[in-house]
């Protein structure tokens, strides 16, 4: 285990995001967060990896709670690492499951993992490149397609373009089996256009005759988001099935609170009132 006691946080320099990348433990929160820049970026407990500390984390991971049958495997592909806290939070929860991570900066999965171990017995496959270039090899590194892929590279509507087309969220969609699940952390701004981009694409047809890209897909965040006046996370849960609709409760109960939770027909009524 890292040495909480060492005078200088460990620390690599980023060569594709021209950024250091910095690990230091947190007194106050108990844990060891990674930033890239001068944005904190990840938050890792050693001693507990069910316990997720960002918000927005812990929306994701109690969707993924709700999918297959509780404690049983999943296939997670990851697309953005960072420090790996959801990664870790499966393998903990779901013994077993094999899980993929494509990450765009070389040094940082090294970085990390040699700093911050992954729990015992952790089924990791480690991708390095462009999160739409390598979806191929993504696809073949599962013996069977995933059940939960996460998308996490946004940084607001500056987001590269490649990732947020029509054609890189059907090749995002192909990943997934009959009852998968895509789950989009999206940062934005105050008025959340990029949002409302992104969940256009998901969730509308393209044109007259053609269908939507997923089945179904659901919203999460902190209830005061829905204001549109401010900027923060929200969570895109877009499913090859319809969501089972008691997942709606089951994520209000969970939180973080006070939790905002829309079904396709509330967010579509949501969008427009932006």
């Amino acid at each position: 285990m890292p040495d909480r006691s060492a005078q200088n946080p460990a620390q690599c320099f980023l060569g594709v995001l021209d950024a250091p990348a910095r690990l230091h433990f947190d007194d106050d929160t108990e844990g060891w967060i990674l930033s890239i820049g001068d944005a904190e970026q990840s938050h890792v407990d050693l001693n507990d990896p069910r316990r997720v500390f960002y918000e927005y984390l812990r929306r994701i991971a109690n969707v993924v709670d709700l999918a297959g049958t509780p404690g049983t495997p999943l296939r997670a592909i990851h697309l953005g690492g960072g420090a790996m806290t959801l990664l870790r939070y499966i393998a903990a929860t779901r013994p077993g499951s094999p899980q993929t991570v494509v990450e765009l900066a070389r040094e940082l999965p090294d970085f990390v993992m040699g700093r911050l171990p992954l729990p015992p017995g952790s089924a990791v496959e480690v991708i390095i490149g462009d999160a739409r270039e390598e979806l191929p090899a993504a696809r073949a590194g599962l013996a069977a397609p995933a059940d939960v892929v996460v998308l996490d590279v946004f940084r607001g509507a500056d987001a590269p373009q490649h990732l947020r087309d029509r054609e890189f969220y059907a090749g995002v969609r192909d990943l997934l089996g009959p009852e998968g699940i895509l789950l989009v952390n999206v940062g934005d701004d105050p008025g959340l256009q990029f949002l409302a981009e992104q969940a256009r694409m998901l969730g509308r047809p393209a044109g007259p005759g053609s269908r939507p890209l997923f089945e179904d897909l659901w919203c999460l965040t902190e209830h005061s988001m829905l204001s549109g006046t401010q900027a923060g996370n929200l969570i895109l849960v877009a499913s090859t099935r319809q969501i089972p609709p008691e997942w709606g409760e089951a994520l209000r109960i969970a939180g973080p609170h006070p939790a905002a939770v829309l079904d396709r027909w509330e967010l579509e009524e949501w969008l427009e009132s932006l």
